[in-house]
């Protein structure tokens, strides 16, 4: 019944946002957000006390003669995801208070549309009823980029969404190909599609590894379909950019560890290593291209792809310390990248530039500021007692079971992230002002509110992981149990 809740309560709302005008559209976008991140918690209190089951789940025929039923439930993996989901929610339509957009009500409305298909994703135990939110998700965020957006965002909003409907196509027909080997009575429940897919053989199995990893592979996105990524985050609105970043690319990560590595045993113990190395190769790469970034907001996105490389190394490297380090970084690296986005959007509201040698001086301008961000970029970094570190601990010492290669080759991630975002902090806000900065200002109540909140979790979750561990331990193991 709470699965059900959770998608359902954006889902109204969303509609109900279409028809509220002026300043009123945003504060019911909050209201409802806050409810719906409350709703999330009770699930949390529900699935920790072990009580009642059927609480979190909601099971009922849509298509009889297909087999497709309305199945969502909440596990321990999807709840991490949900509740990362419904945290972000609010902190993004609370960073938009400073931020004037053409009919909010459409905005904030295809926000929460966003959300329910979001949900909807992480909670969906059936698989054609997966593939219907992971497509809905895109309708909104699509709309958000092309009628808010930057300069040139029609040419790359189209770029962007040819890219990610392409890898859709690609899993419908891998998922089709599972469900017509489901048995004589067919059926897209997620566990008859697990035994569909090990039933196969390693060929069988290696087109559909390659049919579903694709869509996953866009959405991360990891080398080299990430072409799409920097330029549609530095083209979005700030709140679009944060929802792409912070929530979407999990719809891939999340997909990977749920519904590939189960399914398809044979086919990851023959590609895993070739994926992982693209992997790894996006790592550096984008490693190296962000330390050459001028404009902040697209040095954040190259960022992005480099942690999501390490995440998906991790999945695919498929053991308990690896998948493990890949779920709990998940839920860092949402927390932190919005954070990150959130003072590219000040720095541009406050002095007009993002370009980092245009800055400088700022936290002689606004100490509080300075502290705030410097607190963000150490989580990004993977400062030890920070979100950030316990995941990619996790992640370098599960891959490093796998390879000691690819291990060495990742952790440089950690040298050169180091590098291009202590480099990016100390132009933007150390040495001297620069003449053409005007003064630099004081914070408004939403924007410290978000980021204060986003530095209590990355102090918080840093010095204390345990609820995301025991979260993740056991939905891990019963995960890697399903591909034996």
């Amino acid at each position: 019944m709470l699965a059900g809740l959770l998608i359902i309560v954006p889902l109204i709302a969303s509609l109900l946002l279409f028809f509220i005008k002026g300043e009123g559209a945003k504060k019911m976008a909050l209201g409802i957000t806050v409810i719906e991140f409350a709703l999330s918690i009770y699930a949390y209190l529900v699935f920790k006390a072990d009580t009642d089951p059927k609480m979190l789940e909601l099971n009922c025929t849509w298509v009889e003669s297909l087999g497709i039923k309305f199945a969502v439930g909440i596990d321990g993996l999807s709840l991490l995801l949900v509740l990362l989901t419904t945290f972000l929610v609010p902190l993004i339509i609370l960073s938009s208070f400073k931020n004037t957009y053409e009919r909010p009500n459409a905005f904030y409305g295809l926000i929460l549309l966003m959300q329910s298909a979001l949900v909807g994703v992480f909670v969906a135990n059936d698989g054609f009823l997966f593939y219907v939110f992971w497509e809905l998700a895109l309708i909104p965020i699509y709309f958000i980029c092309l009628l808010w957006g930057g300069e040139n965002r029609g040419k790359i909003t189209f770029k962007f969404f040819i890219y990610t409907l392409f890898g859709s196509l690609f899993m419908l027909i891998g998922l089709i190909f599972l469900y017509n080997h489901t048995g004589e009575v067919k059926s897209w429940n997620i566990y008859d599609l697990y035994d569909a897919g090990r039933s196969l053989t390693e060929s069988q199995q290696s087109f559909v590894f390659w049919m579903i990893f694709l869509a996953f592979a866009i959405k991360m996105p990891i080398f080299p379909l990430h072409t799409w990524q920097p330029d549609t985050y530095v083209v979005a609105p700030t709140q679009g950019t944060m929802l792409l970043s912070g929530i979407m690319l999990k719809m891939g990560t999340f997909g990977a560890i749920k519904w590939l590595l189960p399914m398809v045993p044979l086919a990851l113990e023959k590609w895993g290593s070739l994926a992982i190395g693209l992997c790894v190769v996006g790592i550096i790469y984008a490693s190296c291209i962000a330390i050459v970034q001028k404009d902040y907001k697209r040095l954040i996105a190259y960022s992005s792809i480099a942690h999501v490389g390490l995440i998906g190394a991790g999945i695919l490297a498929a053991n308990q310390q690896s998948v493990q380090g890949a779920v709990i970084q998940m839920v860092a690296h949402g927390v932190n990248v919005v954070g990150l986005f959130l003072i590219a959007d000040i720095l541009v509201r406050h002095t007009g530039t993002r370009e980092i040698d245009k800055l400088g001086g700022i936290r002689n301008m606004n100490g509080q500021f300075s502290v705030l961000f410097l607190i963000i970029m150490l989580g990004s970094v993977a400062l030890p007692l920070t979100n950030g570190f316990v995941g990619e601990f996790l992640l370098l010492a599960g891959v490093y079971q796998f390879s000691h290669t690819y291990a060495a080759l990742a952790g440089l991630s950690v040298i050169l992230g180091a590098v291009y975002m202590l480099r990016s902090y100390q132009g933007i806000m150390l040495g001297e002002k620069k003449d053409s900065l005007g003064a630099f200002g004081a914070l408004s109540v939403s924007d410290k509110t978000v980021l204060i909140i986003i530095c209590a979790a990355v102090i918080g979750f840093g010095v204390y992981p345990k609820p995301l561990n025991d979260l993740a331990e056991p939905a891990v193991k019963a995960l890697l149990s399903n591909m034996k």
